[in-house]
């Protein structure tokens, strides 16, 4: 797994960029207190045609309420993708309002209240531990061959480690935390998503098209609403209904280019030891349809933006939540 570096101005190029209107607003919005304290109404109802250059606070706040909602935006990184249109229309669905994907004032209201800010901040600061700092490996090599060797695919970094628990973009952390060397000790700001989502699934929903898992409970309703990768052009995922099998959590991954696909030059079967860098993360949810589950990721920012290899795949901490509301028998139906 490779990670993107963060690239920041010089003192002297940002100092001039501040002396201007663009520049002051720049030199605020990835500040803690500018994301605590970002206004909802700002954001605009449908998502722009351009993406912008740096995360927006408002943005990062709404995926943060979002999440702590049980309506997921999949990484937390300050952009206003489709993930989190998808999340909008999730939380529509989980209240009840009409489906659209669209922020509007009734839905304001109920994410966040009549009030600037009610809820918790959204970044807090965090000590490092130096539990955080434990079974790190140096690097996850691409190739399956290399990985079978390793004892485990551990996190690469401390900071790889926070994203994950708290379901960040890791350049957003970096940005949140410009020259910290998320060292034991240092004290760094995060996003606070919120309690894990509980409840009984009596069935699961993965629909294809708009890239989304839904949970609902045994009355029918929707319990928690999550962006998936669900099988690619390539390697599509199954049809029709299915249940689920069992569940596993840090499971090995066992490759066989016979049965799944060929990845380089490996022809011969290989385990792959278990960690949240492996092929299916930290959870396997096995379904009834043979070689195919729910599963978690090692690159959270890809959920619905690159295809799998016919599963569903989601981020490591949704994949978690989603694990803990079923049980074997629940059904999963592939729609579109």
């Amino acid at each position: 797994m490779f990670m993107k570096n963060m690239v920041f101005l010089p003192a002297l190029l940002a100092a001039l960029l501040a002396s201007g209107p663009c520049g002051a607003a720049g030199a605020e919005e990835l500040q803690p207190e500018a994301v605590n304290k970002a206004s909802l109404a700002s954001i605009p109802p449908e998502r722009p045609p351009k993406t912008p250059p740096r995360p927006e606070p408002a943005i990062v706040r709404l995926q943060v309420l979002l999440d702590r909602a049980g309506a997921s935006p999949g990484v937390i990184d300050g952009y206003y993708g489709e993930n989190v249109t998808k999340a909008i229309a999730g939380f529509e669905a989980l209240h009840d309002l009409p489906v659209d994907g669209k922020l509007d004032p009734e839905l304001l209201g109920r994410l966040s209240g009549d009030k600037p800010v009610i809820e918790p901040p959204v970044i807090e600061p965090y000590v490092i531990s130096e539990e955080d700092a434990r079974d790190l490996v140096e690097r996850i090599p691409e190739d399956y061959s290399e990985q079978a060797e390793m004892k485990h695919l551990g996190y690469t970094s401390v900071a790889e480690r926070l994203s994950e628990r708290f379901h960040m973009d890791i350049d957003l952390l970096k940005a949140l935390n410009p020259g910290s060397a998320f060292a034991v000790g240092d004290t760094v700001s995060v996003a606070m998503p919120g309690a894990v989502k509980e409840g009984k699934a009596k069935r699961i929903e993965a629909r294809r098209r708009g890239g989304q898992v839904l949970a609902f409970a045994e009355d029918g309703s929707p319990l928690a609403v999550y962006p998936a990768t669900i099988g690619s052009d390539e390697t599509p995922s199954p049809s029709g209904t299915h249940k689920v099998k069992g569940v596993a959590r840090m499971p090995p991954y066992i490759y066989n280019p016979k049965v799944n696909f060929k990845q380089g030059d490996n022809s011969e079967v290989l385990t792959l030891p278990k960690g949240p860098n492996g092929p299916v993360g930290t959870v396997w949810i096995d379904l009834t349809k043979p070689t195919y589950g729910i599963h978690g990721t090692p690159e959270p920012s890809h959920i619905d933006k690159f295809g799998s290899h016919g599963c569903v795949r989601l981020t490591n901490w949704d994949g978690e939540e989603l694990a803990a509301m079923v049980k074997p028998g629940v059904i999963v139906e592939f729609t579109d």
